[in-house]
């Protein structure tokens, strides 16, 4: 398999190196090496471009190398199933190949009709069909034994079908004891050896035969435990019988001399429970952790997703000459008022309203930026808080600058998120086209291999 792979691999990169020397513009495009270049920065974009096209051909390669064998072992297997001779007749199959079914064309002038036609094994002539029916006759025996030695030891169901291979008869089943051994093979154990006539009527074409097989059914061979759960089976049936017209029913108290005890049997499914019990509580245990961490992903997604919107807010209220403190004032009256309405909570939003509240309580403001960066544990939010903290302590006269960059900073990753989203989507597109072209060549070679 390694040195499959490995040639399509050696195949493509000469291919692609020939295309390069040549110029073609096969393996050139522009969003492509831009594409690449966001996803591996500072890597050898070159290097990396040509490993891209190599990995793609190779795949395209394998898959059309695929296409070609089915395609040949389909066209090899379409020759096999000509039967219609440039003479124009069809060569009949025998009995044992069945019959079959041709699709043939008629060209006359300049029209033409397409037919569907059944072609049926050649008849067998009557000195063919009486040896055949000896042969039959002699191998029925062997035939219909199943897992018995011989059908003078017969404990276990007999193969009675109505084909066997190798013969074209058509066979009915009589039995002269259906109690015993029914027409379809079924052995109904006696309590002692019993002589089964069975009559097998075989017909093909208008020959119409018979055999007639003598058949001993013999009692199935019992252990010792076998023997006395039988013996006990009859006997607590006779009891039952006996005492139908009593309001109780008294169980037997002795067999053959010795004391019987009996006691009824409860279905219990206590330990079943238990253990389910304590299956489910481990999963619900562990998988407790796993849903929190899931939780917590699902929250920091959110929270880089909401970023670019709220210092988009933040810089548009600084810009309009509020102050940070009122700028997150402002966010959080909004966001309340959203929440009330539309129901849904927003992570980000739901710390900036928690800031807040830090800053009535008497929080200083840059006490309650550095817990709303921490808080949120994503760095481009510790960022943020790190820019309002400098504001504080040093004044910085450049903050609406600074979060306007860090706004359109934020949009510009956003962006390659949604693209980085859309490739791997693409990607793994690839595998279920994959298995579609698997499915179709499957479904075509299916219905030729079976005809043949």
């Amino acid at each position: 398999m390694d040195g499959k792979v490995s040639f399509f691999k050696r195949s493509a990169m000469f291919l692609y190196k020939q295309a390069c020397i040549r110029g073609l513009p096969l393996f050139s495009s522009r969003q492509v090496e831009k594409d690449l270049a966001q996803l591996h920065p500072g890597e050898n974009i070159p290097c990396i471009r040509t490993e891209y096209y190599v990995k793609k051909l190779s795949l395209t390669m394998a898959v059309l190398a695929v296409g070609l064998v089915f395609g040949v072992l389909a066209k090899i297997n379409g020759g096999k199933e000509i039967l219609l001779t440039e003479e124009g007749s069809i060569t009949r199959g025998t009995y044992l190949e069945g019959e079959q079914q041709l699709r043939i064309k008629a060209q006359l002038k300049d029209k033409s009709q397409e037919f569907q036609v059944q072609v049926y094994p050649r008849l067998l002539s009557g000195e063919e069909l009486e040896e055949l029916s000896e042969a039959f006759a002699a191998q029925l025996p062997e035939l219909i034994a199943g897992k018995n030695e011989n059908l003078q030891q017969v404990t276990g169901d007999l193969d009675l079908t109505d084909m066997y291979a190798g013969f074209p008869f058509l066979v009915e089943w009589k039995s002269s004891r259906p109690d015993v051994l029914g027409s379809s093979g079924i052995v109904y154990p006696p309590e002692k050896a019993v002589e089964v006539q069975l009559t097998a009527v075989f017909t093909c074409q208008d020959y119409s035969g018979k055999a007639v097989l003598s058949v001993s059914v013999l009692p199935p061979v019992l252990t010792e435990e076998e023997q006395l759960y039988r013996d006990l089976e009859r006997e607590l049936l006779t009891s039952e019988e006996e005492s139908r017209g009593e309001d109780s029913w008294k169980l037997p108290v002795q067999w053959n001399g010795d004391e019987i005890r009996w006691k009824q049997e409860a279905e219990d499914r206590s330990l079943l429970l238990w253990g389910a019990a304590a299956a489910v509580a481990a999963l619900v245990y562990f998988l407790s952790d796993r849903d929190l961490h899931q939780q917590l992903e699902r929250r920091k997604k959110c929270l880089k997703q909401e970023y670019p919107d709220l210092v988009h807010q933040l810089a548009l209220y600084v810009g309009a000459g509020m102050t940070v403190r009122g700028a997150f004032q402002r966010i959080a009256a909004d966001y309340e008022r959203k929440r009330e309405k539309l129901g849904k909570k927003l992570p980000a939003y739901e710390e900036i309203l928690y800031t807040c509240r830090e800053l009535q309580s008497g929080v200083s403001e840059g006490a309650a930026y550095e817990h709303f960066g921490r808080r949120t544990g994503r760095q481009e939010y510790i960022r943020l808080s790190t820019l309002l903290m400098q504001n504080l302590k040093r004044g910085n006269s450049a903050l609406l600058e600074r979060l306007r960059e860090e706004a359109d900073k934020a949009g510009e990753e956003r962006l390659m998120q949604s693209r980085r989203l859309g490739e791997e989507a693409g990607t793994r597109l690839l595998v279920p086209m994959v298995l579609m072209l698997a499915v179709v060549m499957v479904m075509i070679m299916i219905p030729a291999f079976t005809t043949m």
